[in-house]
């Protein structure tokens, strides 16, 4: 360190040396004269002393593993331009100047020349050592030449030991052609995939677009592999959390890159706003969605975290995958049961959260189709619960689903009746209450996609209900990304609707993921289940799509259901009766009478408030 330091003010000593030298030579013609030889050697030693005093004062020599760097040549531009006009003003006081007054300023912009000229030859010298070795390092071409293409390149060019050296790009932006990036050159689009291959004989393309759609990696991995090179991809940038890509982030693709990705642009300041030191719960914590959730939530620095759900081991396991040093017994853990009012109650008048994401609710459509009475406990009787104990919350968000929008099953009923209540405490409370709504997740316990997994495991069959039967999907990192984004911006008792791109195929899922497992599997139809429907809507037959915010969150408005307007469901009725009323609950009209509390009997007997 001692060495590099020396180093560096012996380099802008000697700049000022020959640059003042310089100056003089040119300032009489470079012909040699030595009559203002003391003056400027006067100068010379006034320049360097300065130039080294003003580099202490600003600390800069502590800066000295930069050397080379960026900040360190606009420090020392600064700093050059700084003793130039101290000179100059010296000079111009003096009436017997020791040089001409031009020759500081042009002495200095010599030595600046000469400093910044080093600093580069310094600083690809060492770049040139931290490259992998071409004998070592296979040779890979990067489908992407903006930021996250960027990056890439720099982390693996500084990787001594990487496993791989980048030797072209490819983009199909048209004002990227013939570009270099760190040196390595755009060699074309999508379209010169399978020539640039050949060209450079790399074997390997990295989709390094970190903010694109399932449908451009789908294309490019299909170019890539019928060129007969291996495919790999760059994290979403709802994984990535603004973090910087690098080579360790290079992975296998996945179906949620084939089916999930969508283009999210995120204003992470209005996030910052209403998270960052703010006491947080989330229900669920222990679900897929909540989970997630809370490991994107403590990205903002909260003033506390906390995480609810009846589910001890979910819990340790989200705690652990956000610090795995937690304790056990951190007080941010909170083991409860949203069915029980009274633990809700008392909850939230002890730890007073300010935001509240609620995401404990059943969701498997099937089973709920026939435990409807399980459905009213946890996703109506369980959220009116929290609703009712978060009095004093800054913002409560209810997580909804596609499927409360023109319900036809007990999930759907359940949700839509959860969002009419979130709005009719909204009208009620000084917070801000609203509801998100989107479809189905990849990747979340009990999906299609942990369902296929399994059964690709297994050897198959794959089975589908029917060949066209579609869904929207998300990556569970994205859906969570917007909903905290669409928190941000949202109403009062609204319900906003997270744009989920275009519908897809289960089948084509299953295709995919057959196709990933590079098994032979058969596809089998079982029919659809009732409640099913074979295509979903994100909106209800009424709703309009309002977008006035942000391009991938749409606002629509939810009726106020009074809970005093809940039927009573009998004790001991069957599945049939408890659909009926359910169905009947949800289309119930509007009311907007005050507040009263009620009791729904609950199918067991057990009555809950």
């Amino acid at each position: 360190m001692r060495r590099a330091r020396l180093l560096r003010q012996l380099v802008d000593s000697a700049a000022w040396v020959i640059g003042l030298l310089a100056a003089v030579f040119v300032r009489y013609d470079f012909v040699p004269d030595l009559r203002p030889l003391i003056g400027v050697l006067v100068v010379i030693v006034l320049a360097v002393l300065v130039h080294t005093a003003i580099d202490h004062a600003r600390q800069l020599h502590r800066g000295i593993h930069r050397f080379a760097s960026v900040d360190d040549a606009n420090a020392v531009a600064a700093t050059t331009v700084l003793v130039g006009l101290m000179l100059t003003a010296g000079i111009v006081l003096l009436s017997h100047p020791p040089v001409p007054v031009g020759v500081p300023a042009l002495g200095g912009m010599i030595a600046l020349m000469i400093m910044l000229s080093v600093r580069y030859l310094w600083r690809a010298r060492r770049f040139r050592r931290l490259r992998p070795d071409r004998r070592t390092a296979a040779p890979v071409l990067l489908f992407g030449a903006g930021s996250a293409g960027s990056l890439l390149v720099q982390s693996m060019l500084r990787d001594p030991a990487g496993r791989w050296l980048p030797v072209g790009l490819l983009d199909d932006d048209p004002a990227k052609r013939r570009l270099r990036v760190q040196g390595v050159p755009v060699l074309g689009s999508r379209d010169d995939i399978a020539q640039a291959l050949a060209a450079t004989e790399a074997e390997l393309v990295v989709f390094a677009v970190a903010n694109a759609d399932a449908g451009l990696v789908r294309d490019i991995r299909d170019r890539t592999l019928a060129a007969g090179a291996t495919f790999k991809v760059v994290p979403s940038v709802s994984e990535l959390m603004s973090q910087p890509v690098e080579v360790g982030d290079i992975r296998e693709v996945q179906v949620t890159d084939l089916l999930g990705r969508h283009q999210i642009d995120t204003d992470l300041s209005s996030i910052g706003g209403y998270l960052t030191g703010k006491r947080i719960l989330v229900t669920g914590a222990g679900g897929s969605i909540g989970s997630e959730l809370c490991r994107q939530i403590h990205h903002f620095e909260p003033a506390e975290l906390m995480m609810l759900d009846r589910d001890e081991t979910s819990l340790l396991a989200v705690q652990l995958s956000i610090d795995p040093r937690a304790r056990l017994d951190d007080p941010a853990v909170i083991l409860a049961d949203v069915r029980d009012a009274g633990r809700m109650r008392e909850l939230f008048r002890e730890r007073q959260p300010q935001v509240v994401f609620h995401a404990a609710a059943l969701k498997h459509l099937a089973l709920l189709q026939r435990y409807p009475g399980e459905a009213v406990k946890t996703n109506i009787i369980g959220t009116l619960n929290v609703l009712r104990a978060s009095g004093s919350v800054e913002r409560f968000v209810n997580i909804s689903t596609d499927k409360a929008a023109d319900p036809s099953s007990v999930l759907g009923y359940a949700k839509r009746i959860t969002e009419r209540l979130t709005a009719w405490t909204a009208r009620r409370n000084r917070g801000t209450f609203l509801s998100v709504r989107f479809g189905n997740v990849l990747g979340s316990r009990g999906s299609v996609f942990t369902t296929f997994s399994a059964q690709i495991a297994e050897g198959g069959p794959v089975t589908l209900t029917h060949p066209d039967v579609s869904r929207y999907f998300m990556t569970t990192q994205e859906a969570v990304h917007l909903v905290i984004q669409a928190a941000a911006i949202g109403m009062d008792g609204e319900a906003l609707v997270l744009e989920m791109g275009e519908p897809v195929r289960i089948a084509e899922v299953a295709a995919q993921m057959v196709a990933l497992s590079q098994k032979q599997i058969p596809i089998t139809y079982t029919g659809l289940r009732p409640g099913e429907k074979l295509h979903e809507s994100l909106f209800g037959a009424d709703e309009v799509d309002r977008r006035p915010f942000h391009p991938l969150i749409s606002h629509v408005e939810v009726p106020p259901l009074d809970p005093a307007d809940l039927h009573l469901i009998p004790p001991g009725a069957d599945t049939e009766v408890v659909i009926i009323q359910l169905a009947d609950m949800c289309a119930r009209p509007a009311a907007d009478r005050s507040p009263a509390d009620t009791v729904v009997h609950e199918p067991s007997g057990r009555a809950s408030g």
